[in-house]
């Protein structure tokens, strides 16, 4: 029988079969092995399910392609992120387009407290580069993540900054992790793999098509807490992936530029339209998300009467001075994220902690 990794792999290379269904198939049928061996009958019962699909998972059993991609990703040590797994981006699990299998290599954890994306024009001028150069230097010693998409101009310049300020960096590719695209970032993609790494949705021998590379702007969207763009026309990848990050509900943030410079529409329209926050520097960027101190330790819970169990975990989890996002709740608790938000809502109407922009939570002062 194929191992469980194969299956993962397997299901990814269904036809008609997309990371929606996916996860319902896995859902329904209590893992993803057990999607291979469920009865038509059955499948046929889940939602988005008809006879052809049905009938192209009841009837794989040559599993070829799958057992050569798992060979690959030994060969060369790739990583396979499923999204269950506990190393896979949780940011990004939560959406619901997010890819099933990730093709990892790197050393750097995916689920550092920090992670910010950076995309922009492939064409930056000085005062594009500039800036960018000036907010990373500014995130030097925080520990935060960058990640950006290896693409010419604000992408590798935002990869090379990281890599020059000792600051890991992720790159997310639009192709498999055999074919670094484009070619002259190999280099950098080489240093990458030990200060940071390289992602992929894509199984090896996939080359860079131009509809990879929205997928691509989806993952980075979806596995940062803030997007920053740097220069960008009104149209492109990056204006595609503020978008995709507003429409995950992370925070945007958008460097503003000259009236009338064509790699100024985009942020500035950004900003006009009230999708991203005006952003100038990293200290600002700091200060806005609320990340100060934020490795700080928690101070002891105090005792509350009338706090039940949950209430307890989720408020010892926010900190006096400082503020912690939801994400990180997320992370910290085995509770959904439903139950969460709840106990927040009803630790708000105690006035014992407060909400802060950015989906931050901080302690009410005295307290």
């Amino acid at each position: 029988m194929p191992s469980d990794l194969l299956h993962k792999i397997a299901l990814t290379q269904l036809p008609k079969i997309g990371a929606v269904l996916a996860r319902e198939l896995v859902a329904y049928c209590g893992s993803v092995s057990a999607v291979f061996s469920e009865r038509k009958s059955n499948l046929l019962k889940i939602p988005g399910v008809g006879h052809a699909i049905a009938d192209s998972i009841a009837r794989h059993t040559n599993f070829k392609h799958a057992e050569e991609e798992l060979k690959f990703v030994e060969k060369h040590d790739i990583e396979v992120l499923f999204y269950l797994d506990d190393h896979y981006p949780f940011r990004l699990s939560r959406m619901r387009d997010a890819p099933i299998v990730l093709y990892y290599k790197g050393q750097t954890n995916l689920n550092v407290a920090q992670v910010v994306g950076i995309v922009g024009t492939r064409q930056p001028s000085d005062y594009g580069l500039e800036v960018l150069n000036n907010l990373i230097e500014q995130l030097k010693g925080t520990g935060t993540l960058i990640v950006s998409g290896l693409a010419y101009g604000i992408d590798i310049a935002s990869h090379r900054a990281a890599l020059q300020c000792d600051l890991d960096t992720v790159g997310v590719l639009g192709s498999g992790l055999d074919r670094i695209y484009p070619s002259v970032h190999r280099n950098a993609a080489r240093r990458m793999v030990d200060q940071g790494g390289l992602l992929s949705e894509f199984g090896h021998g996939v080359k860079p098509d131009r509809e990879h590379f929205p997928m691509r702007n989806r993952i980075i969207a979806g596995m940062c807490d803030a997007v920053v763009v740097i220069e960008s026309d009104r149209t492109g990848g990056s204006m595609i992936t503020a978008d995709l990050a507003n429409g995950y509900h992370k925070d945007v943030f958008a460097v503003p530029g000259r009236v009338g410079d064509k790699t100024s529409r985009g942020p500035n329209l950004l900003i006009q339209t009230n999708r991203a926050h005006l952003l100038t520097d990293g200290k600002e960027l700091i200060k806005m998300m609320g990340w100060q101190e934020r490795d700080a330790p928690l101070p002891q819970l105090e005792i509350f009467n009338d706090l039940d169990e949950e209430e307890e975990v989720i408020y010892a989890q926010i900190p006096r001075q400082d503020a912690v996002s939801i994400d990180l709740l997320y992370r910290s608790t085995t509770l959904s994220p439903s139950q969460i938000a709840g106990i927040l809502l009803h630790l708000e109407f105690k006035g014992l902690i407060r909400t802060l922009p950015g989906k931050l939570y901080r302690r009410c002062s005295g307290i």
